[in-house]
């Protein structure tokens, strides 16, 4: 039985009807076009599908609708500022820490997530904040560099 969900997504406060089973990930790509979200393993633990709910990383792919209602939710489309990328997104760019590009979405995400709890992470502390996210064409040294780019930038 469909309800009506309210999230904010991005910014925006959205309304949808929905099977409260639904996937977040799937409304989000399907019902408000916001495809930088990815679908790959659909179990929730890959991570190219990280989003952030009130702040905190969650996996959309096994988060039901129903409970991301009344949450924020950013996806890497509402990351940005307008025009000027954050500094996570910068940092990814400048040390080219993307191949296929695949998981770089969630990779963000979780980089993101990470610096937000620890604006000084130790390399230890950046590989258990970026575990769990996969990465099949093992770029994981460039990821790391990105996530001490941004973490310096964001210091300054």
């Amino acid at each position: 039985m469909e309800r009506t969900f309210t999230l904010t997504v991005n910014g925006t406060v959205r309304t949808i009807t929905a099977d409260p089973a639904r996937s977040l990930l799937h409304v989000l790509r399907e019902e408000f076009g916001l495809t930088g979200t990815k679908y790959a393993c659909g179990e929730g633990r890959c991570g190219a599908c990280n989003v952030l709910m009130d702040g905190r990383l969650g996996r959309a792919c096994v988060t039901p609708i129903s409970m991301a209602e009344g949450k924020a939710v950013v996806t890497i489309e509402g990351l940005s500022d307008g025009d000027t990328l954050h500094p996570v997104q910068e940092a990814f760019l400048e040390e080219h820490a993307v191949q296929c590009g695949y998981c770089t979405s969630g990779m963000i995400m979780a980089a993101a997530a990470l610096l937000q709890r620890n604006a000084a992470p130790s390399e230890a502390e950046i590989a258990a904040g970026m575990n769990g996210n996969i990465c099949r064409c093992n770029g994981y040294p460039k990821i790391a560099q990105a996530v001490r780019r941004a973490a310096e930038t964001m210091k300054e």
